[in-house]
């Protein structure tokens, strides 16, 4: 055991009835920062979750906390999905749904753009510790759909990831996402064109 290990504070698991309040925190933040950014009322946050501000302080004492929870939570449902979705659907169906939820992590992303710019100036371990996941979750859910011949074949997932990527910088109009869907049926469109299968 290491000095640092050793002197690391014990985090005691929360209590059911408080891990329910931090857990619906988050998921109110995710949507709140999705539609308002980065800018979205904590009060407001605090009030949808059903709890009052000091409970939101209590379990994240400042902003870029609650970013940073929220963005990890972002990264590890797409991830999760990716294998749900592999399992329950045709690989290429699991591919276009999972591009679909995409579609909410960038908007999400969006919204949470300048605390982001922020935690990547501090100590955070928030990119290392999320890099590549997402596009990794990507490969394998490509991967699976050309093995299938429900795809192409000559397919690189860092093409298709790129081609998501314009998703994020197209103009945040009232009918972005609406838009960005018909992207994702597009791009499948493209990936299942000359497919084998």
């Amino acid at each position: 055991m290491t000095e640092a290990t050793r002197d690391a504070p014990v985090q005691k698991p929360l209590r059911a009835d408080a891990q329910r309040n931090r857990d619906k925190l988050v998921e109110v933040a995710a949507q709140a920062f999705a539609t308002d950014g980065v800018d979205a009322s904590l009060e407001e946050i605090a009030r949808r979750a059903g709890v009052g501000i000091g409970t939101l302080y209590r379990h994240f004492p400042t902003r870029e906390h609650l970013v940073e929870v929220v963005y990890r939570r972002e990264v590890e449902g797409l991830c999760h999905a990716a294998r749900e979705l592999v399992q329950m659907h045709p690989a290429d169906v699991a591919l276009e749904l999972w591009m679909q939820r995409f579609v909410d992590y960038i908007a999400t992303k969006r919204g949470l753009a300048t605390s982001l710019r922020i935690l990547l100036t501090t100590n955070s371990t928030l990119f290392s510790d999320t890099s590549g996941r997402v596009s990794g979750a990507m490969r394998g859910l490509i991967e699976a759909a050309a093995a299938s011949g429900k795809i192409r074949a000559d397919i690189d997932a860092s093409d298709v990831m790129h081609a998501l990527g314009g998703i994020y910088s197209a103009p945040n109009t009232p009918d972005w996402r609406e838009r960005s869907g018909r992207l994702v049926k597009l791009l499948m469109d493209g990936l299942r064109f000359g497919a084998r299968g």
